[in-house]
């Protein structure tokens, strides 16, 4: 778990294990990881990211999810960062329902896409977008940031300047499927 990798203080280390996941990945013809989980587990009442972050503060989170892409990445497979624009700070699961963040546009940059920023600078191939409610990104009420303009086009593309492939987390997922019916 990336949790474990969060307690590793040798950031080569770290990047050894992107790069074994690299291998193993081109050596199955897959030519991207999902991977890494850049949230902040900085809510004890999330019920899906938990384990699955690097730590708790933005900085281990950062560090460990550079090291781990510069090594996936060494390989030729790329890296994809998620859940954008942070699920880390929820209390519900997006495969579930639609989490909702009330958060100023600035403790969202400060604290959540402080890690995307660093793996940008570090040449970030690709990014997975989340199903989530962020009225400071997204003014129409219950629109999921994965569907958003406002974050994907507005705030990733154009003031973050991201220039890489943009994925959304899965579209069954009721974070998404409860907004839209199919088609």
């Amino acid at each position: 778990w990336n949790m474990n990798l969060g307690a590793i203080q040798n950031m080569d280390l770290i990047e050894n294990v992107g790069r074994d996941m690299g291998k193993q990945a081109k050596r199955l013809g897959v030519h991207f990881n999902f991977a890494p989980v850049v949230d902040i587990n900085n809510n004890p009442k999330n019920p899906i990211i938990g384990n699955r972050s690097f730590g708790e503060t933005k900085e281990i989170v950062a560090e460990r999810g550079v090291a781990i892409m510069n090594g996936i990445q060494s390989e030729n497979v790329f890296a994809t960062a998620k859940h954008f624009p942070g699920h880390g700070d929820t209390s519900t699961d997006s495969h579930h329902s639609l989490p909702y963040l009330d958060f100023s546009k600035k403790r969202l940059t400060d604290v959540e896409l402080f890690p995307y920023r660093k793996l940008f600078q570090n040449g970030l191939s690709s990014i997975m977008v989340a199903h989530l409610d962020v009225p400071s990104l997204e003014a129409q009420k219950g629109l999921p940031t994965s569907l958003s303009y406002n974050v994907v086009t507005s705030l990733l593309k154009e003031e973050m300047k991201f220039e890489g492939l943009i994925f959304t987390d899965a579209l069954n997922m009721k974070g998404a499927a409860n907004y839209k019916s199919p088609g």
